[in-house]
């Protein structure tokens, strides 16, 4: 999807979160359970762009006029190299309702882990806070 891939590599976290569905479910490389919903996963993505370093998709699978997409990606975490792909399905409206990330190698996959779990305190809160804009 070339507007999220877009979006991602300006930096432009609110165009990321303006293209999730309000149920979208968040498939992460670390956590068993998946995450529901547009506050959570778009809290989620924003600590993961406060985490990865030297961030770049290097090429995208999928028919442009699909609803599936995989952007693969590489970046680093510390001074592990991680190389993934972020799984997208678009709803009938071409918003995310399905975002599944997949990393490797298991060494980066742990120092992801490690980090993103310094990140908790942060995630929770603003997804609190928007849950909350969204209620108000």
């Amino acid at each position: 999807m070339q507007a999220f891939r877009a979006a991602v590599e300006a930096d432009d976290l609110d165009a990321v979160e303006a293209l999730l569905a309000e149920d979208v479910v968040f498939t992460s490389p670390v956590v068993f359970k998946p995450y529901r919903g547009k506050a959570i996963t778009a809290a989620i993505l924003r600590a993961v762009a406060r985490v990865f370093e030297d961030f770049r998709y290097e090429r995208a699978i999928g028919d442009p006029d699909g609803r599936d997409h995989a952007l693969l990606f590489s970046a680093r975490v510390g001074d592990r190299e991680i190389g993934g792909c972020d799984f997208l399905h678009l709803d009938a409206d071409g918003r995310i309702d399905e975002l599944t990330v997949m990393v490797r190698p298991l060494s980066g996959a742990q120092a992801l882990q490690a980090a993103m779990s310094a990140q908790f305190e942060n995630i929770a809160r603003e997804a609190r806070e928007a849950g909350a804009a969204s209620d108000g």
